[in-house]
């Protein structure tokens, strides 16, 4: 067994991490920060010197103060530092359904004191109930801050250790009958961005309990609880349905389904999931009318709208898509609960070399954007989450299937543009003020309003941007795509991708006082066409920005090859092949995303292109090179403090099932990497056979 080295990081004023803890609770909004556990050490010699340490963990059990002292107590035993002792410790767990931090006090020598700190920051008692709330929000934390292979999560947060919550069927039964209890206070926990209002089967709790289910493959179990819980409430048949699909039990989901909806005709949970299975089977003319309904039902979910749009997409109504994406209702990203902490003294991040490969040598600040070009370092759809991310995502699907002039197109036929709405006003005759025939309301209003949002104005005030306080729609974006280019490349190769014009603006468009002259017949063909929102025009600004950059590195590299065939030379640092692989797979490009990542390797290892490669061998079946990156991933987590990731142990039992947990272990064995390495792996393959999934006894 490999024991795991503990991060340090060392306070200015002892306990101020403590106090910055305290401070922050009143602003936590959701499942709350990783916990916190902070030590007390002094030196060997009598009369040394105190100092504050702290560190954040995910994963332990926090069913009671005893787990958590013991926790405090494996780490007075380190064997790293023989020059200090522990003389106290602090281990505090957020609990998101009371709002209380639940706190351990552990005195070395002495006794052990348990108590909560109220957002006010007062002593309650911690009670039976308490625990039972903290234990299942701390088993949410350690899915919800696990890192996905990408190493992107690990990089947020300096010093996390991960472990694995449930590591045995004992732990589990514990979990789901914790998430039984109090399954219908979920809504309390809040949601995932994409979620406007948090209920019963739309929250943090049901997010958590379906990727449990879905990276173990304890389908069983969560049917068992989810027929339970449907006996009380109906709603929970969408949950159960999905259960029910990832079991590959699909008759019993259509029934479900079928029988819920009869029940319950316009729960949109019920009809996203139908959506969602007809999509799936190819039946997009089934999914288009229940994803109408679904819209119906939830008009204020951006999650209905998307669907939609997916669907659309799926029917090549490429309008259509953009209208309904036009539609969505937007939401400001609102990212996870992160500790707030001041300035440290010093961060100690030890490593143990016995676990280490030397091809990862990567440090968490090891990305140097100095080797970056201004160009890449200047994208912007790289900095979108929540909402925004989906709403791109189904623009670029779209602009990869037909192209970006025929996007351009569609768009001006679908949206009012600058250029014409210019053009109109100024061959309107100036006629007195009319109640009934202005431009707003005659020519240029959209068809009623079926989302039921508010204006134009007030989704841009939403994401931070007052269009009285910005310039003209994609005035900012436009700038950055005038901005330099890479010096090797040549005019024309800039001028390959065709600018999107602009879109009018919505508050740009006067009422009341602009009639238009009915003898104009050219104005009719203004009737069916919508304002374009401002989040999308500026959408369709980044996504220009995106395809221009993308052209150059495409034409550049063909350049190269052109000229030096039998040994091209094209040289890129590995931070910039990272973002070059990032931006064609944001651009639905995935053999050329691949082969950046591929490039990215060869210079320096990166855990996000190691994870696309994975990706790439997995879907071709090469399993012994699925396995050789698992392997380095999974190291390269250990590295960082992280023994667990729901991601590769998900990587790691659709491999047992396809080839078996022998062959698995014989790979692993066969790979030639230091012992300790090999024991990381066969932990992973260890917790399949734990849980007993399918090819692990072979």
């Amino acid at each position: 067994m490999v024991v795991p080295t503990v991060p340090e990081i060392v306070e200015q004023d002892i306990e101020s991490a403590i106090f910055s803890r305290n401070e922050a609770l009143p602003a936590l909004r959701e499942l709350g920060p990783p916990d916190l556990v902070h030590l007390i050490k002094q030196g060997v010699k009598s009369g040394g010197r105190q100092s504050g340490v702290y560190h954040h963990v995910t994963g332990i059990d926090a069913s009671s103060s005893a787990s958590l002292a013991a926790y405090i107590n494996t780490l007075t035993q380190s064997s790293t530092d023989k020059s200090h002792k522990v003389v106290s410790g602090i281990y505090c767990c957020y609990n998101a359904f009371s709002r209380l931090d639940m706190r351990v006090e552990v005195k070395i020598p002495g006794g052990v004191e348990s108590y909560c700190i109220d957002e006010r920051g007062d002593k309650r008692v911690a009670s039976d109930a308490l625990w039972l709330e903290t234990f299942l929000c701390a088993l949410l934390r350690a899915y919800s801050y696990a890192d996905d292979g990408s190493g992107d999560t690990i990089k947020k947060i300096v010093g996390v250790r991960r472990f694995d919550p449930i590591t045995s069927t004992e732990v589990e039964h514990k979990f789901l009958d914790a998430a039984e209890r109090l399954f219908f206070k979920g809504w309390q926990l809040g949601s995932d961005p994409e979620i406007q209002v948090p209920n019963i089967v739309s929250n943090h709790l049901t997010t958590g309990l379906l990727n449990y289910i879905q990276t173990t493959g304890r389908y069983a179990s969560g049917i068992n609880l989810f027929e339970k819980l449907r006996s009380r409430d109906t709603e929970v048949s969408s949950l159960l349905a999905r259960v029910f699909i990832l079991g590959d039990e699909e008759v019993q989901a259509v029934n479900l389904l079928h029988d819920a909806i009869q029940e319950l005709p316009m729960d949109y949970s019920l009809l996203d999931c139908q959506a969602s299975f007809c999509q799936s089977k190819g039946r997009l003319d089934w999914a288009l009318e229940l994803a109408k309904r679904a819209v119906t039902a939830a008009p204020s979910e951006f999650g209905t709208w998307a669907k939609l749009a997916e669907i659309y997409v799926g029917l090549e109504q490429w309008d259509l898509a953009l209208l309904t994406l036009n539609s969505c209702p937007m939401f400001t990203y609102q990212d996870k609960d992160a500790p707030r902490m001041p300035e440290p003294l010093r961060i100690l991040l030890p490593v143990l070399p016995d676990s280490m490969l030397d091809e990862i040598d990567e440090s968490p600040d090891g990305y140097n954007t100095d080797l970056v070009h201004p160009n890449l370092r200047k994208l912007h759809a790289a900095q979108y989450k929540g909402t925004f991310l989906k709403a791109y995502s189904l623009l670029t699907e779209i602009t990869a299937k037909i192209g970006w002039d025929q996007l351009l197109r569609i768009r001006s036929q679908v949206f009012v543009m600058e250029e014409e709405y210019r053009s109109e006003k100024q061959t309107t005759t100036v006629r007195a003020p009319s109640p009934n025939r202005n431009a707003s309301t005659t020519a240029l209003a959209p068809s009623p309003n079926i989302n039921g949002r508010g204006s134009h104005s007030e989704q841009a005030r939403d994401e931070g941007n007052d269009p009285r306080d910005s310039p003209p729609t994609g005035t900012a974006a436009v700038g950055d795509a005038n901005g330099s280019t890479n010096g090797s490349t040549s005019e024309n190769n800039q001028s390959s991708i065709e600018k999107p014009e602009h879109t009018i603006a919505s508050e740009e468009v006067k009422s009341g006082n602009e009639d238009p002259d009915p003898s104009h017949t050219s104005y009719a063909h203004f009737q069916h066409k919508r304002l374009c929102e401002r989040w999308l025009d500026n959408l369709f600004m980044v996504l220009y920005e995106d395809l221009r950059i993308y052209t150059i590195w495409r034409t550049d590299m063909a350049r190269v090859r052109a000229e030096s065939s039998e040994s091209p030379n094209y040289h890129k640092s590995g931070e910039e092949w990272e973002i070059l692989g990032e931006l064609a797979e944001r651009l639905h490009h995935f053999p050329e995303a691949v082969e950046a990542y591929q490039e990215c390797l060869r210079v320096r290892f990166s855990p996000k292109a190691m994870k696309a490669v994975v990706k790439m061998w997995e879907q071709e079946g090469r399993y012994n090179d699925v396995l050789q990156g698992i392997i380095r991933l999974i190291a390269w987590q250990y590295r960082w403090y992280s023994e667990f990731s729901p991601a590769l142990l998900r990587t790691v039992r659709k491999l047992i099932e396809d080839v078996g947990a022998m062959k698995v272990r014989s790979i692993v064995q066969a790979s030639g990497v230091p012992q300790p390495v090999q024991e990381l792996t066969h932990g992973y393959v260890q917790l399949c056979a734990t849980f007993r999934s399918s090819g692990s006894d072979s």
